[in-house]
C-alpha cells in the first residue's frame, strides 16, 4: 500500500478528510520550502502537493505564476525540488508529498531518471498537469512499477466516459478541478461540485480531492462534506508571498504565517 493510500485508510477510519496545501518549491526560497512543508503538517495537513517550477504554468492563475516567477528567479529546478523532499524525509517519513508541475522538466529530465530520482527522494504521487492519460504510457509504466501514484484531473466539462478512463489510470487520489478557468479564479459552486463527484465517483472507488476556488476555512468545509480530500493552493501562497528569501524562519512564525491551514483544518473537522 502506498503512503498516499494509507493516509486516506487512516483518516476515514477516524472520520476525517484530507487536507491538502500546495506551495510552490523555491519560493522564496528553498531552506524556507522545507521549513513550510514542516510547518503545514504541524498545523494539519495530510499530504502536501509540491509544485516544481516551470516557466510557463498554463493552468495557474496569477498568484502562483508569480510565486514560480520567485523560484525560478532563485534558479529552483524540478532537481532541487526533489531534494527539498529527500530533506523533509530526513524528519518526517509520514507525510506523502505529490509532486505537481508540467511535463516539460520531467522530459528534459528524462523519464527514467525522474522516476528513479523521485523514488530516492521519497516521494509518493506525482501529478503532471498537461499530461492526460492517453499521452502518459511511457511514464506510468515506469510509475507502476515503484511506489509512486499517478494522479490525474478531472474537470467540469469532462464527459463520463473520458472521466471513466481517467479513473481507471488513476491511482492514489482522483483530483476534480471544481471549476472552469485557472487556480484562484471563480467563486465556488458547492451544488455543482457535489453533481460532478457524484458522476466521478461512479467511475471510481479511489478518494477524490477537490482543488481550485476554496479559499477560506467555510469552503474548506463545504468541500470536506463531499469530499474525501480539500486542496488549497493559491489562498495559501498569497500568505507567504511577502516571506524574505534568504532569511532563517521560526516554526513560530511561519506557523502565525499560515494560520489559514489550521483554520481550514478545524473547520473541515467540523464538517
Amino acid at each position: 500500500m502506498s503512503r498516499i493510500s494509507g493516509c486516506f485508510e487512516q483518516l476515514k477510519a477516524n472520520g476525517r478528510k484530507a487536507l491538502i496545501p500546495y506551495l510552490t518549491a523555491g519560493d522564496p526560497d528553498t531552506g524556507t520550502t522545507l521549513a513550510l512543508m514542516h510547518a503545514l503538517v504541524a498545523n494539519g495537513a495530510d499530504i502536501i502537493e509540491l509544485g516544481y517550477p516551470f516557466t510557463d504554468p498554463t493552468s495557474d492563475g496569477p498568484v502562483i505564476q508569480r510565486a514560480v516567477e520567485r523560484a525560478l528567479k532563485n534558479h529552483t529546478s524540478l532537481r532541487d525540488t526533489l531534494e527539498i523532499v529527500r530533506a523533509f524525509r530526513t524528519t518526517n517519513s509520514d507525510t506523502p508529498v505529490v509532486l505537481m508541475g508540467y511535463l516539460n522538466p520531467v522530459e528534459c529530465m528524462g523519464y527514467q531518471a525522474f522516476t528513479d530520482a523521485a523514488v530516492a527522494a521519497g516521494v509518493d504521487g506525482v501529478l503532471i498537469v498537461d499530461m492526460p492519460p492517453e499521452e502518459s504510457h511511457d511514464l506510468k509504466v515506469l510509475l507502476d512499477q515503484t511506489s509512486l501514484d499517478s494522479i490525474f484531473l478531472v474537470a467540469p466539462t469532462t464527459s463520463d466516459v473520458r472521466a471513466r478512463r481517467i479513473c481507471e489510470q488513476s491511482k492514489g487520489y482522483v483530483y476534480y478541478v471544481s471549476l472552469k478557468g485557472v487556480t484562484g479564479a471563480g467563486n465556488l459552486d458547492v451544488a455543482s461540485v457535489q453533481e460532478n463527484l457524484a458522476r466521478v465517483r461512479a467511475s471510481t472507488d479511489l478518494p477524490v480531492g477537490v482543488g481550485f476556488g476554496i479559499k477560506d476555512a467555510g469552503s474548506a468545509r463545504q468541500i470536506a462534506g463531499i469530499a474525501d480530500a480539500v486542496v488549497v493552493g493559491s489562498a495559501l501562497v498569497s500568505l507567504i508571498a511577502g516571506l524574505e528569501p534568504g532569511k532563517t524562519w521560526e516554526q513560530e512564525a511561519l506557523q502565525s504565517r499560515i494560520g489559514l491551514i489550521r483554520e481550514m483544518r478545524e473547520a473541515m473537522d467540523t464538517a
